[in-house]
């Protein structure tokens, strides 16, 4: 009788799986993700990049095992900036020194950038700043994240001066909490210092200030961000209406103003690379 009842007992509940699992999902809810090998071999070549989401999970997989287990996370701002270049400045420009200071290290990786800095709301349009314990949060949660991945240093850098207080705040506060784990965390306040060296070059490429237009932008900025797309600083809407350049300093012609701004990344990134290698040899 026992057996019998244990029997019934067993069917019923095959039953209601069954039942469950013909039962549509709910409206709106995600599938089960499907469980996979995390040692399965990449089915085609790698793509040729350091920012980590434009890699497959098998390329950063593989990039980590041959050697580049250093992650960047790099902080920007969406604010106003003049009436020329976009709110995302920083993260444009970000877009070009970056990808410098990671394929200059050699080892590194760029994770998805944070396109806020913290700060109130702001009336001005296009501003969008977070709440300082949000911004904090969410760089936080980025590099746990980076750490969970595996990857043996995370290193914080902003572009803008907004950035810099709360970069330190969460790299002091993880460096306290992963002590003794296999992963470091480093702010890096040099990078952002390298603005100043940035805009000390201007003279020596030619291009010396002769105004101030006080609009929040300038010729460093425009002529990076020229390296990475020329329309996202207005080039030729600029040049139609007679205003290609900034501060007294001609954009004109774009093939100077590219170049400049790829030496201007060198500097950047240089300075970069340097701090971040002490860093890290000091751990």
């Amino acid at each position: 009788m026992a057996n019998r009842v244990m029997w019934m007992a067993m069917c019923a509940a095959m039953a209601i799986d069954t039942m469950a699992a013909a039962q549509p999902a709910p409206q709106g809810a995600r599938p089960p993700r499907r469980a996979f090998d995390l040692t399965t071999p990449r089915p085609i070549p790698a793509r040729d990049s350091v920012w980590i989401e434009e890699l497959t999970w098998m390329e950063v997989r593989d990039a980590m095992a041959a050697g580049k287990t250093t992650a960047i996370i790099a902080a920007g701002s969406t604010e106003q900036n003049g009436p020329y270049v976009p709110t995302g400045k920083h993260i444009y420009v970000l877009r070009a020194t970056a990808e410098a200071i990671a394929r200059g290290l050699g080892n590194a990786l760029v994770a998805p950038m944070i396109p806020f800095e913290p700060g109130a709301a702001s009336s001005t349009p296009g501003t969008l700043q977070l709440r300082p314990e949000t911004y904090e949060a969410l760089i936080e949660d980025e590099a746990e994240g980076l750490k969970a991945n595996g990857f043996a240093h995370v290193v914080l850098i902003g572009d803008s001066g907004g950035n810099q207080r709360g970069l330190a705040n969460v790299a002091k506060k993880l460096a306290a909490a992963w002590a003794g784990s296999q992963t470091s965390i480093h702010f890096i306040p040099e990078y952002y210092d390298s603005w100043e060296a940035a805009d000390a070059a201007w003279a020596s490429l030619g291009v010396p200030k002769t105004v101030d237009e006080g609009i929040h932008d300038d010729y460093s900025v425009n002529a990076i961000i020229a390296t990475v797309d020329p329309g996202k600083i207005r080039f030729e809407e600029r040049r139609g209406a007679g205003k290609a350049s900034i501060n007294g300093q001609s954009l004109l012609p774009l093939e100077r103003t590219v170049a400049n701004g790829k030496a201007l990344v060198d500097i950047r990134a240089r300075i970069a690379v340097e701090a971040i290698r002490k860093a890290l040899a000091g751990r």
